[in-house]
């Protein structure tokens, strides 16, 4: 019988509501913003692609470093709170400046730091997990956040979107537009940071001994270690690296590639919110589905759908595709996320989630190197979009191999 979800619960899910502002932007308005910078700079429509997808592998890459020595700064007591709440406002800073550029490449750089920034927020508040809620509620309140984060962002974006095309009507200048929709979705941010910041009581931690920096990069190494040594984990990420890597390329990349193919922008809008009405009720049926079902198995559907997915991007000519494809998306997008990251929270040490989440990020959230430069190098190469998406069907068909490695060791395990 599941419980009922607590105040905690409920101030931990909140932030999956405040930073899928920026998420759901990402994938909408500054693909589609950029797209104006590099017209306006004298980029092509392939270069403009290629240097979004650079610029979204670059930001995973700094992450990819910075995400566990930060993760591993949090398991110390007392820092987990203060280093969630400095990178959360950090990136929410970065989001509210974003039109002070005014230039495609300056703009880029600020892109770069408010997504490293949103990363690490995203290694420590994956990591409160473990201390906010029990183990036998972990899917559920895991699939909760990602559901109440697709659907709360929409409030948002609705608002940017009826600035956007409102525009003419309310006589303000585009400049002026977009920077109230950087700022109504940099408030947001804060807005659903803070009541996890102010209540979150770190349960969990490693004990400090000497000098704080050594001790960090000395415990990394040790989990490093460690995760060759734990072979359920060692194939969890892995698996996750590969199949994830595509799942969130598909995302990230999804309005930057109908851009370049020459679809309706409004449409392309539309239907990205159709993702993430469609992915409210998909990710909330994963985790109810999770009581009944093993979590495995259901991981595994989602790789399989995604795999499909991909596959029908290489057909994918018009807005009506499109749709389809934004809507297959959203029945996937949540449980595949959810279960992945309570998955990874069961077969962790729960006094070094911060360690193990640093190097989870690695393989998972932001645009994923491995994805963004397959897509990048594939364009530049074929100059044909459809076969640079349908490419990362290879991602999916490795990860679904690899994580059927891993649950039958998680399996044998227990």
């Amino acid at each position: 019988m599941s419980k009922k979800l607590t105040s905690m619960d409920m101030k931990w899910i909140l932030y999956d509501v405040g930073n899928s502002a920026f998420v759901l932007l990402i994938a909408s308005v500054l693909p589609i913003y950029f797209n104006s910078l590099a017209t306006a700079g004298g980029l092509s429509e392939t270069e403009y692609l290629t240097w979004w997808s650079y610029a979204a592998s670059i930001a995973t890459v700094i992450t990819a470093f910075a995400g566990p020595i930060f993760g591993t700064l949090a398991d110390f007591p007392g820092h987990k709170k203060r280093i969630f709440l400095i990178s959360a406002l950090g990136g929410a800073a970065c989001l509210f400046c974003f039109t002070f550029p005014g230039q495609w490449l300056g703009f880029l750089v600020l892109f770069i730091a408010a997504k490293i920034l949103y990363n690490i927020s995203l290694v420590i508040y994956d990591s409160m997990l473990i201390d906010v809620c029990d183990e036998d509620q972990m899917d559920m309140v895991s699939s909760r956040g990602y559901a109440w984060g697709y659907l709360g962002s929409c409030i948002p974006f609705l608002v940017s979107l009826g600035l956007i095309l409102g525009q003419e009507n309310l006589g303000l200048s585009m400049t002026v537009i977009m920077t109230l929709v950087f700022m109504i979705n940099a408030g947001w941010w804060v807005l659903f940071t803070m009541p996890l910041a102010i209540s979150y009581k770190q349960k969990h931690s490693t004990a400090r001994s000497g000098r704080i920096v050594h001790q960090t990069f000395g415990r990394l190494g040790k989990v490093l270690k460690d995760i060759t040594k734990d072979k359920k984990v060692f194939w969890f990420i892995l698996a996750f690296f590969f199949y994830i890597d595509g799942v969130y390329t598909i995302i990230d990349l999804a309005t930057a590639y109908g851009t370049s193919l020459g679809l309706s922008q409004t449409g392309l809008l539309l239907a990205l919110l159709l993702t993430q009405i469609v992915a409210f009720p998909s990710a909330i049926l994963f985790g109810s589905l999770s009581k009944t079902q093993s979590v495995g198995k259901l991981i595994r559907v989602g790789i399989a759908a995604y795999f499909c997915i991909a596959v029908f991007a290489l057909f994918l000519h018009s807005i009506w595709q499109f749709w389809i494809l934004a809507f297959a998306v959203g029945c996937f997008q949540g449980g595949i996320q959810a279960l992945s990251r309570s998955y990874f929270a069961r077969i962790i040490p729960a006094d070094q989630s911060g360690e193990y989440f640093g190097l989870y990020d690695i393989a998972g959230k932001g645009a994923s190197f491995l994805g963004t430069t397959l897509v990048g190098i594939v364009t530049q190469l074929t100059g044909q979009q459809n076969i640079a998406v349908g490419a990362l069907a290879i991602l999916f068909v490795i990860g679904f191999i690899l994580f059927g490695k891993t649950d039958k060791l998680v399996e044998a395990a227990q």
